[in-house]
């Protein structure tokens, strides 16, 4: 009854199927690593003390950025150079931008360090002067942002002196200097975050300062459930594959039964199929065979 499974056509179905359930079943457990990894990740970050807690340490010593240095305090010693306005930016559901400037260090590499925050567009509100002199810095660390991260514009065309992304890709075209691959957020700009020899305006503490974010990869957000979603998409689509696999079995032995049985007649080639070539029709006598008489002499 079930030899039908041997031949051509079977053979490209059990391959199909041979081949997806093994495909459905390891994208579904990788997947599911990808949910476990994160929930260990952010599990991990829970049981370490507050990044801000930490001791500050010389930017070089922290870098690359990481899921363990991102939001630890940083140090950079220089003098600010060209500023940047960067756009878009909401802090408490208010609309604004980040006022950032680039720190030259001693080494030649430029920091991006975000002063502040100021509500409105750039243009409409005044911005605060940076310090002058040589200053030193204390930052809380942040990785270079992409253009998966709130708030980051990706559009061509912004005024010059705007910046869409805060990233070492955007500003080496910029600026006529090496980045560094991350940025620091002054927490407090207006009280000791920055301190050298150089004065700065004193409306410098109309600059809210902006929080750190999260690393990306180490809480349980919409990704990372995300993951546990596709889980249970590709073992249902395992389990789909593998039904209409029995059930096609089902309907192809049952049809060979039928016809086995005489329920059915054997079409040969199936309904429709034209009739071989030099077979007369059924209803035209064929030559050479006797014909019944109709009862005329």
């Amino acid at each position: 009854m079930y030899r039908f499974l041997l031949t051509p056509r079977w053979w490209g179905i059990n391959l199909f199927v041979v081949l997806a359930i093994p495909f459905c079943v390891f994208m579904g457990t990788w997947q599911l690593g990808r949910f476990e990894d994160r929930v260990q990740t952010h599990d991990a970050a829970e049981k370490q003390p507050a990044p801000g807690t930490r001791p500050a340490k010389p930017i070089d010593e922290l870098l690359p950025v990481d899921t363990v240095t991102s939001g630890r305090p940083a140090t950079a010693t220089g003098r600010y150079a060209d500023q940047f306005l960067v756009p878009g930016r909401e802090l408490d559901d208010k609309s604004g931008f980040y006022v950032l400037n680039m720190l030259r260090t001693d080494s030649g590499k430029a920091l991006p360090v975000v002063r502040g925050w100021l509500p409105g567009k750039p243009g409409d509100t005044t911005v605060p002067a940076a310090p002058t002199g040589e200053v030193t810095v204390t930052g809380d660390l942040q990785a270079s942002e992409n253009a998966g991260t709130a708030g980051v514009d990706t559009a061509d065309g912004l005024p010059d002196g705007q910046l869409g992304m805060i990233s070492a890709a955007s500003l080496v075209n910029l600026v006529p200097y090496d980045v560094y691959d991350a940025w620091v957020t002054l927490q407090g700009a207006g009280a000791g975050a920055e301190a050298g020899t150089g004065g700065g305006d004193k409306a410098g503490d109309a600059l809210r300062p902006v929080p750190a974010a999260v690393a990306q990869g180490t809480g349980l957000d919409l990704k990372a459930f995300q993951n546990l979603g596709y889980t249970g998409e590709w073992f249902v689509f395992a389990g789909f594959v593998l039904f209409m696999w029995f059930r096609l079995v089902r309907r192809e032995a049952e049809s060979a039964r039928d016809l086995r049985l005489g329920l059915v007649e054997d079409t040969g080639a199936g309904p429709g199929s034209e009739p071989e070539a030099g077979a007369a029709p059924e209803s035209e006598p064929q030559p050479g065979k006797d014909t019944v008489g109709t009862g005329t002499a």
